[in-house]
């Protein structure tokens, strides 16, 4: 009798997952799926852009180059993709699928909305485009404390802040994503100044500019939309093969999937409006039940936000970052795949 699979809940990430430490993940990880990174550095070749195999075994780690949206885009597409495909499916069941951000493209590929060539054409594209025109940037700042607990009053402060900023002329400044116990500001350059200016620096990191990030998720992105939606024809959608979580909690379920519908939201709403990430996880925890949450790599930078969410809702009793690091020490319920022992208990 064959054992019983674990239900999975698969995240994929975004944009600031592969930084020094990951460079030559694919070489590292992903040696058996040579052909399909031939493809994929083929498509690079033809529209004159250095190779994702040329990024990823650079000699050295450049965040000038290897942070641009029209590079990071497709080599953590390719990354986590080819996590994506290790997945062991005699122990792991795929029962929805998210990600946070660009992390959307990469689950459209994955659930197979997308095929691997096309997600790399619409995550490649959008990456360039970004990159291209790169209006206004991101800051991070926490609403948790270091143990992942909320800070009263914090979210309504931000709140405050932002609505300060936009009664001043000239400036504009939005939530891009709620991203677990954090929340991404997203705005023109003196917004973004400005809103430095007036937050305290907390947990020694933060605010957090974000290097090379526009002002994704905003209205300040109408053009890219506009451009991405003239470039990317709706026929390269089809029905996903897995239920698809997005950026406002919305499921796409397989079969069900109006694709119109589905390429509008893609490259029109998820890249004008907030992208809801915390509430995307909650909708996958709470209406598919997973056994467990699979992040795929590159790097962690999710895994914290995945747990700051459960926390949030009180997932099967979790309380704070000490209650999640202990449940992870003995039952693990999220697996970074950017993390060689859960990467491990994952692959096959």
């Amino acid at each position: 009798m064959s054992p019983v699979k674990k239900k999975a809940l698969v995240v994929c990430p975004g944009r600031g997952t592969y930084n020094k430490p990951e460079l030559g993940y694919l070489n590292r990880h992903h040696a058996d799926k040579a052909d399909l990174i031939a493809k994929f550095d083929a498509y690079r070749q033809s529209t004159d852009q250095t190779t994702i195999t040329e990024l990823d075994t650079s000699k050295n780690y450049s965040s000038l180059v290897h942070s641009r949206g029209d590079n990071a885009s497709p080599l953590i597409y390719a990354c986590a993709y080819a996590d994506f495909l290790s997945i062991d499916r005699e122990q792991y069941e795929i029962s929805a699928i998210t990600g946070n951000s660009m992390g959307w493209y990469i689950a459209l590929g994955c659930s197979g909305a997308l095929d691997p060539m096309a997600a790399l054409r619409v995550v490649n594209t959008m990456g360039t485009l970004m990159q291209d025109t790169l209006v206004g940037g991101q800051v991070v700042h926490p609403v948790v404390d270091e143990n992942w607990q909320p800070v009263p009053g914090r979210r309504a402060a931000m709140d405050a802040v932002v609505a300060n900023i936009n009664s001043r002329s000239g400036h504009e400044l939005y939530i891009s994503i709620d991203l677990g116990g954090m929340l991404v500001f997203a705005g023109n350059d003196p917004a973004i100044a400005l809103l430095v200016g007036m937050l305290k620096p907390e947990q020694e990191r933060f605010p957090l500019r974000l290097q090379n990030h526009a002002a994704f998720h905003t209205p300040l992105q109408e053009p890219v939309s506009k451009e991405g939606l003239s470039r990317l024809p709706g026929d390269l959608f089809v029905s996903p093969d897995v239920p698809l979580i997005d950026g406002r909690g919305q499921i796409w379920s397989p079969h069900a999937t109006d694709l119109e519908k589905l390429w509008d939201y893609t490259l029109g709403t998820q890249v004008v409006e907030t992208y809801n990430f915390t509430h995307a996880v909650t909708v996958g925890v709470r209406e598919f039940a997973p056994d467990c949450i699979i992040v795929l790599g590159p790097g962690n930078t999710l895994g914290g936000a995945v747990a700051q969410t459960l926390i949030g809702i009180g997932w099967r009793g979790l309380e704070s970052k000490s209650d999640f690091l202990r449940r992870q020490e003995t039952d693990p319920y999220v697996l970074s795949m950017g993390l060689d022992d859960q990467r491990k208990t994952v692959t096959a």
